[in-house]
């Protein structure tokens, strides 16, 4: 790791949308205009306020826009709460970017893909699928699964109806937990429906979301004939410091600022069960 990656440097918020009740997406600039510094699909970067705290986020934007990196992010702490009262304009302390991001450029290349993810947990899969849209020539067929409680806290609910479920090759399946008379589409959880759209195990898996939909979603995807070496995760929620000394993401050997946060389920698999 560079030094640069250790170093705050000031960005600038010159954009700010409102997702859902509980998550705004931020667009953060250099001082100067363009990206702060580049990143991989997965990979997080830490967001800081002076005399408030720090955290680490997901960068939500794809490598291949140019001009500025979004994070969308969840208010529910102190740092959130202050994020989420900030105006157009403001600076805020960004370093990163950390961790290994996922395999798009290796082992995903050339695959069929799967992204499920529930709530908030489209986030890191979000420049992810971006990405894959942006070299769509480098990848086969797109399948994504996502749900949330409600119509009204499903993330990006506008590009993924306007922009990717009208891309061919793309397969967008949408639900939400509980029936509501202004939405059409499926009523259900996650995991259950990706057992009843009965997905063949010819692709590789990318999924996020609460730990307990991660846990009944390898359930199914099981069922259906899928192995650990196909499933591929994050847990950029355990990162703390980003260099691997606090210790707080540590799970046995490894620490998932250093080691991860994108890991395959086979390798968590040999880990202590902590997740």
């Amino acid at each position: 790791m560079s030094i640069e990656n250790l170093v705050p440097q000031l960005g600038v918020v010159t954009a700010i949308r409102t997702d859902t009740p509980d998550i705004k997406t931020f667009r953060v600039n250099a001082l100067g205009g363009g990206k702060v510094f580049e990143h991989k699909p997965g990979q997080c970067a830490m967001l800081s306020i002076p005399g408030v705290g720090e955290a680490m986020f997901s960068i939500t934007s794809s490598p291949t826009e140019k001009d500025f990196m979004e994070f969308s992010i969840k208010k529910c702490g102190c740092l959130t709460s202050w994020l989420h009262q900030m105006d157009v304009g403001q600076e805020i302390l960004i370093r990163g970017p950390y961790g290994n991001g996922f395999p798009v450029d290796t082992a995903l290349k050339g695959q069929n893909l799967l992204f499920i993810a529930g709530g908030v947990g489209l986030a890191p899969l979000h420049s992810v699928i971006n990405y894959v849209r942006a070299n769509r020539a480098d990848y086969g067929t797109v399948d994504i699964v996502y749900g949330s409680r409600s119509m009204e806290d499903l993330l990006d609910l506008d590009e993924i109806q306007n922009e990717w479920a009208k891309e061919e090759g793309i397969n967008v399946h949408l639900t939400i937990d509980r029936a509501q008379d202004t939405w059409p589409g499926h009523v259900g959880f996650v995991p259950s429906y990706v057992k009843e759209l009965g997905f063949d195990p010819d692709k590789n898996v990318l999924v996020c979301g609460p730990p307990i939909m991660i846990k009944f979603t390898l359930g199914s995807l099981t069922e259906l004939g899928f192995v650990n070496t196909q499933i591929y995760t994050t847990m950029e929620l355990r990162m703390k410091c980003g260099v691997g000394k606090c210790g707080r993401c540590n799970i046995g050997n490894k620490y998932v600022c250093k080691d991860g946060p994108v890991f395959r389920f086979d390798e968590l698999g040999e880990l202590p069960s902590e997740y």
